[in-house]
């Protein structure tokens, strides 16, 4: 690993950067050891940089996931054992290397399916590496147990199918020993993924909820690590992962990946309602790419439904014995049309809601008994525990019951099979279905309608002997539950609300009985869409902008904060620096001519704060910079006048500037003056209307009427209803405003109207006016603000730096609160950071009039006067 620790981040802002050299692509003798580790451990190897990467690298990626797409047995040779590995044709992370250049080397990271015995573990991982450029990681079974069955299956995977954990036998408790075993698992991946990157060129791919914080340990180590994370299943709705204990922590971890995949748009809608109800973060959408900014850094979502092996499944639709298995089929259930299902049996899959429609289908639809046959494939249950024994328990009972009530000899309505199928038996009932059912309450990307898709269309064995004319459109239908990821994909599916029973035994009617016609439209078009998407495009796609995301890896410098999993990275652009105490200080204690222009709502005040005044200590300081002779100093707000004097009267020589720069005083002696001679305000009667009509339909917000201008706020809404409402709000008064002398703005949790030309930059153009009127040109310029209203005076003041209106040595500090995309050339994190600013230049503005008050007093002349001797 290229890192290196930096103890002064002082030297990073700076940009006083060590150099490093290229180590030897080449991958290392593995390590084996394993066991719980803390969360806050191995700060040691905290990295805060990392060097630009070489232009010469070898593409490759690491691709991470639970388990390696490995088939492992034990194997017996005379006195000696050992264990026969091959590759797991029916892995997911096998078959994405199909959407993969030839010339990208592919390196799996992973846990094996069975227990390797300790002394057999360096063996093994060696014997991995070399023949399969797999590195497997090895977990204590305590370890396993609790991070796999304890925290992935008992907490994670039961909320992420929204499942709240009301009592113990519901999903159970949080357990932190649960969490510290998952955090401790993920730390051991990343141990391995470290053991053979190269950080200056791959890429690394995480897959699936069990290695959520997998990306913070990672970009801990390399803070340019070009990391993408696939998420496989559903990611719930805020108010349901609002609930997890460690949801900060987990959804930061996320973030610390440059992409994120989602299956579909409501998933990726509820992480990012997530990101900005509880860590406060906003996303953009450019181009057609999402994006959210993470401290400098942009994390873009990516949203794509995976597909299927289409080479896999037509190979083994080749084959003698899925014919043979057709054939058998075909004769067992002559005369039947097979509705079908394949489900795995936990409590989400929705299979007693499956066989409660069977049952009530069977009910009023009597001339169906004796045609219509549903045949349940439950494959065995990934998890373990209560629930599972529950829903066998019951799926065993309604099969009994359905079968006892509506067969009869020879005819059985539902065919239960749970034992374990390969696959070729599997496509065989694909085959002989007219219809699919996917129950499911809640699920990911469940690709079973897929398959069943393919080998509906068949190929020329498998139509002879279904007894099909080849050159017919084929035909299939496809009943789908709307909680399904592949749901939205699948435009000709019926779908269905599994829970309204009666909804979907009208759908498995409609299937049944629907047009020979209408069927063949449907499987065309499915047909078109899952051949066309499958599991190739789907990873190429996603190292397509996997690369993209990291495009500008190379250009910015890194350096990570926090600890444990608070860690993050900050990125920045090279002319975009973090504004120090120490370096203003130093120009400041320079200059002899200083300008100062803050904008006063967000920067001097907290935002999200129930108050909106300054607070006492920023205005206290900002009375000491006014006493400074060669300060002058300028504060800009969106308020109106009246509260900005009741804010700012004991402030001695500060000039104010009220309603963003329509009304300006140079100081409390002089009058207001406006910049911008309007005197017609009848615009107003229209827009009061429309924000009263948003006022009443936000809860929070209110209407701010100002002299000069209205403005919508709803800083205390909800966060995502205000910003909808906001944007509806924008458009709505756009339209009606259109022939009026206005501009409506957006700016931080508010919607205004004002007139036409006012803005802050009006301000710091007045300021520097001023202070030529004085005869004073000013070598130093601080101008801090902290939302897009403030942009316009940071333009000023960057343009006016090839004026005259400032010295040619001038220092110039624009500068914004928080890393984004500004005209400013600074940034500091908060409003705190800045009153620290401000209090380092009036404690040097302090310690300047003290040492020229002591030098006065050095040089006064010695006193004279008469002495009267006499007395």
């Amino acid at each position: 690993m290229f890192s290196r620790s930096y103890s002064n981040l002082l030297d990073l802002a700076s940009g006083e950067f060590s150099s490093f050299g290229r180590e030897e692509n080449r991958f290392p003798r593995i390590k084996t050891i394993a066991g719980i580790l803390s969360e806050l451990d191995d700060e040691s190897s905290n990295s805060v940089y990392s060097d630009a990467p070489s232009s010469i690298i070898q593409e490759r990626i690491i691709i991470v996931g639970n388990q390696l797409p490995l088939r492992v047995h034990r194997k017996y040779d005379g006195e000696r054992g050992g264990w026969n590995f091959s590759w797991d044709e029916d892995s997911l992370l096998l078959q994405l290397k199909d959407g993969l250049a030839e010339d990208v080397e592919v390196v799996y990271v992973g846990c094996l399916k069975e227990e390797i015995d300790p002394s057999e573990q360096d063996c093994v991982a060696q014997t991995l590496l070399e023949n399969f450029k797999c590195v497997p990681a090895f977990l204590p079974p305590d370890l396993f147990s609790k991070f796999y069955h304890g925290f992935c299956k008992q907490h994670l995977w039961p909320l992420f199918h929204y499942m709240l954990p009301l009592s113990p036998e519901l999903g159970g408790r949080f357990d932190r020993s649960f969490w510290q075993a998952y955090v401790s698992v993920n730390k051991i991946f990343a141990d391995k993924v470290m053991e053979v990157i190269s950080p200056e060129g791959d890429y690394i791919w995480v897959h699936d909820y069990h290695l959520m914080v997998l990306p913070t340990f990672l970009r801990k180590r390399c803070n340019r690590v070009k990391l993408g994370f696939f998420l496989h299943s559903p990611f719930p709705s805020s108010e349901i992962y609002r609930t997890l204990p460690v949801r900060d922590e987990l959804l930061r971890a996320l973030l610390n990946s440059d992409l994120i995949g989602f299956h579909t748009f409501d998933y990726a809608r509820h992480f990012l309602s997530c990101c900005s109800r509880m860590l406060g973060l906003s996303y953009q959408s450019k181009r057609g790419y999402i994006g959210i900014e993470y401290y400098g850094r942009t994390v873009s979502i990516k949203i794509l439904p995976v597909g299927i092996h289409m080479g896999q499944l037509q190979s083994v639709m080749n084959l003698p014995k899925t014919e043979g298995k057709v054939a058998e089929l075909r004769d067992q259930l002559k005369g039947q049309t097979v509705m079908l299902g394949v489900d795995d049996m936990d409590i989400f899959k929705g299979i007693s809601l499956k066989l409660l429609a069977m049952e009530q289908l069977l009910i009023h639809h009597p001339s169906k008994r004796g045609k219509v046959v549903l045949v349940q494939i439950a494959n065995p249950a990934r998890g373990r525990g209560k629930d599972v024994a529950e829903v066998k328990s019951e799926t065993n009972v309604m099969v009994k019951r359905i079968n006892e009530r509506f067969g009869w000899a020879g005819y059985k309505p539902v065919v239960l099979i749970d034992t374990p199928l390969q696959f070729y038996e599997r496509i065989a009932y694909y085959v002989i279905a007219e219809c699919c059912l996917l129950t499911a309450v809640r699920d990911g990307m469940n690709l079973i309608p897929y398959e069943y898709v393919i080998c509906r269309q068949g190929n020329e064995k498998l139509d002879e002997v279904m007894g099909l004319d080849p050159s017919l459109p084929k035909k299939s239908m496809l009943v789908v539950s709307e909680f399904v990821g592949c749901s939205p994909s699948l435009s000709g599916a019926i779908r269905v609300n599994p829970w309204n029973v009666d909804c979907v035994v009208e759908a498995m009617y409609s299937a049944l009985t629907i047009p020979p016609s209408e069927k063949q439209m449907r499987h065309e078009k499915h047909y078109k869409y899952v051949s066309t998407h499958d599991v190739a495009f789907w990873a190429r796609s996603f190292f397509q902008d996997l690369e993209r995301a990291c495009r500008e890896h190379a250009r910015r410098r890194c350096w990570g904060i926090g600890f444990g999993l608070g860690f993050r990275v900050i990125a920045l652009d090279p002319s975009f620096r973090k504004l120090s105490v120490e370096h203003i200080v130093s120009a400041y204690k320079r200059a002899k001519n200083r300008a100062i222009l803050l904008d006063c709502d967000g920067t001097m005040t907290k935002q999200r704060s129930v108050s909106i005044d300054p607070n006492v200590e920023a205005v206290q300081v900002l009375n000491s910079l006014c006493r400074d002779p060669t300060n002058v100093v300028f504060v800009v707000s969106g308020k109106d006048r009246g509260k900005v004097t009741e804010w700012f009267s004991s402030c001695e020589n500060l000039g104010v500037a009220a309603e963003h720069g329509f009304f300006l005083r140079e100081n409390e002696d002089v009058e207001w003056e406006t910049c911008n001679p309007v005197t017609n305000f009848d615009w107003k009667q229209v827009v009061e209307p429309v924000m009263q009509v948003y006022c009443e339909t936000t809860d929070g917000s209110y209407i701010e009427a100002k002299e000069s201008a209205l403005a919508w706020n709803y800083r205390f809404a909800d966060r995502d209803f205000g910003s909808c409402q906001a944007k509806e709000l924008l458009d709505h008064l756009e339209s009606v405003l259109t022939n009026e002398p206005v501009t409506v703005k957006s700016g931080q949790y508010i919607v205004e109207v004002k007139p036409q030309g006012v803005n802050k930059g009006l301000v710091a153009e007045r300021l520097l006016a001023i202070m030529q009127q004085k005869g004073m040109v000013p070598d130093f310029v601080l101008c801090i603000g902290d939302d897009r209203s403030d942009e316009d005076m940071f333009e000023v003041i960057m343009n006016a730096m090839a004026t005259p209106s400032l010295s040619p040595a001038a220092e110039v500090f624009a500068c914004t609160v928080g890393q984004k995309p500004s005209k400013a050339k600074y940034y500091v994190e908060n409003t705190g950071e800045i009153l620290r600013i401000l209090e380092g230049l009036a404690s040097a503005s302090a310690l300047a009039s003290e040492h020229t008050a002591a030098r006065r007093t050095c040089h006064l002349p010695p006193r004279t006067g008469i002495i009267d001797r006499d007395n």
